[in-house]
């Protein structure tokens, strides 16, 4: 049976573009201990981090994923740095993945820009982390956005490596799961960039706990352009706000985008926009009533993700023990 694995790092409230490109694809695949669902608070820490306010972010993150539709009886869910076979994997992989490798991430290039002489070394090995999280459940499937798939080759690469330096074909390949009619949700101010948590302007997101009038309000203000909707996909070629806009509503009605403009083509962007507030509203509220209710009990929120860890490193410990004695460590005790 296919294993799946995902994480999301505990970086500030989930936005539109996590639920629609990554939690909400999560929930069907749900499957017991064959689905985990990890908030990766060790990937968090590649930035400085104050030590508070994580605490309270991936408590925060664990509620909207459960709050979301992740059932933490019918999947694994966990927080990462809680299972300590993520760190071990993660040494043996920086071990085997090289230099030139990670030279080529383009994330890496991004996120560093200039300044790269001045970022933590934990960024440029982000991704061996990123294999070890995977891979210490021989997860096979990993849903994931786009902009990640390149981080999956990487852990196939690594994986292939070890298991040919070492002898034993151990550890399995890695498909990534690209799903959904919005699974690059773009940002309200700037078509052409990925919605974002880090974004310094609230505007440019959705937040999942964004009230009915603050939604309302940064749709009215989601940058447009001054021609109508067309009513046929090929008319958003050079339009990236409104094909934006479109994907949105198309993902929140579960719908496609070429329904949405059969039915909103030829119109302006005012009742357009309305008509989009309107849906996020109606999907969002019952999400946030539900983190309301999680996070007044953060005991038993806190429970249960050390139940999940228990699951997790249930099926990580052996896997990782077998890794390290094909490397040739002593067994502990």
């Amino acid at each position: 049976m296919q294993r799946v694995f995902s994480g999301i790092q505990p970086s500030g409230i989930p936005t539109l573009g996590n639920y629609l490109g990554a939690i909400r694809n999560w929930v069907p695949m749900q499957n017991g201990d064959n689905s985990l669902f990890c908030v990766v608070d060790l990937h968090a820490i590649t930035v400085w981090q104050d030590p508070k306010e994580l605490s309270r972010q991936t408590r925060e993150m664990a509620a909207a994923l459960i709050a979301c539709g992740l059932d933490p009886e019918r999947c694994i869910l966990f927080v990462q740095s809680h299972v300590h076979a993520h760190h071990r994997l993660a040494w043996i992989f920086t071990c085997v993945a090289r230099m030139g490798w990670l030279n080529r991430m383009t994330q890496f290039k991004d996120k560093a820009g200039k300044d790269r002489e001045n970022v933590s070394t934990g960024l440029f090995v982000y991704p061996n982390l990123m294999a070890a999280d995977i891979l210490a459940y021989h997860a096979t499937q990993v849903p994931v956005g786009d902009d990640q798939r390149q981080h999956i080759e990487l852990a196939n690469d690594i994986a292939q490596k070890f298991n040919h330096d070492y002898g034993e074909e151990f550890f399995p390949n890695i498909t990534p799961l690209i799903q959904g009619v919005a699974a690059r949700v773009m940002s309200l101010r700037d078509g052409t960039k990925k919605m974002s948590k880090s974004d310094p302007s609230d505007q440019s997101r959705i937040n999942l706990t964004d009230d009915a009038d603050t939604v309302a309000l940064k749709i009215r203000r989601a940058k447009t352009d001054p021609e109508p909707l067309p009513s046929e996909l090929r008319g958003l070629e050079a339009r990236p706000e409104a094909r934006n806009l479109v994907g949105i509503l198309a993902a929140m009605t579960d719908t496609t985008p070429d329904a949405v403009l059969a039915e909103h083509g030829g119109k302006g962007f005012g009742a357009f926009k309305e008509t989009l507030a309107e849906a996020l509203v109606a999907k969002l509220s019952p999400i946030q009533g539900e983190m309301r209710r999680l996070l007044d009990d953060p005991a038993a929120v806190d429970a249960s993700l050390r139940r999940g860890a228990e699951k997790a490193a249930a099926i990580a410990d052996p896997i990782v023990t077998r890794a390290e004695a094909l490397v040739g460590f002593l067994p502990r005790g």
